[in-house]
């Protein structure tokens, strides 16, 4: 089946608070995903530079880490909900704020974006995590459950569904949003990254 770009979030199966994304793509698959000190982001890969010009949503930063706070999302509202979670804004209203003006994307599919954030932390009273989506329909930004993880896509799972996430580092949890688990039933990845925080937020990439 295919859903699209898919992300998820929470804790993973070993109680660590994580963010990982995949990219699925029938148009565009010749990206990767780079990897830099505090953000992981989506290109594409040489020799096909100009496919931005054929598409504008294909490039941006997938995942940014800001203070305690990793944000993951499927374009450019990652860079957004970090620069309102900087000048202290809540998890939960940067996302409303950020996927509300920004909209979903105006492209022949009216794509959905999707966005998730979690804290570092490990202290239930101190935890956030919220995922959430905004389509041509409607908006949500949802809680995931302390100790949960869950996983929401453009074009299948449009409202978040809960999910083992049996990975425990970037590296790992990088290669099991893209086809490991329940991600397995999911057609044509691309490219996927993902954040583990275990004392310090920790990227990587996959790229096959």
């Amino acid at each position: 089946m295919y859903t699209g770009r898919i992300l998820s979030t929470g804790m993973n199966s070993d109680d660590k608070p994580f963010v990982a994304y995949r990219v699925s793509s029938r148009s565009f698959p010749n990206r990767q995903c780079l990897k830099y000190e505090n953000r992981a982001a989506i290109v594409p890969k040489e020799g096909f530079e100009k496919d931005i010009y054929k598409n504008a949503y294909i490039a941006y930063n997938s995942i940014c880490i800001v203070d305690d706070v990793a944000i993951v999302s499927n374009g450019s509202q990652t860079d957004v909900i970090a620069d309102k979670i900087d000048v202290g804004m809540n998890i939960r209203d940067a996302m409303a704020y950020s996927l509300l003006t920004m909209d979903y994307e105006k492209d022949d599919y009216n794509t959905p974006r999707i966005a998730a954030a979690v804290t570092s932390s490990n202290d239930e009273d101190e935890y956030e995590c919220y995922i959430g989506i905004v389509n041509d329909n409607k908006i949500l930004v949802e809680q995931v459950p302390f100790g949960k993880a869950a996983f929401i896509s453009t074009y299948g799972s449009q409202v978040p569904d809960l999910v083992d996430f049996e990975a425990v580092d970037a590296t790992s949890s990088a290669k099991f949003i893209f086809d490991e688990g329940t991600f397995a039933n999911y057609e044509k990845p691309v490219t996927s990254c993902a954040a583990v925080f275990d004392g310090e937020w920790t990227i990587d990439v996959y790229n096959p």
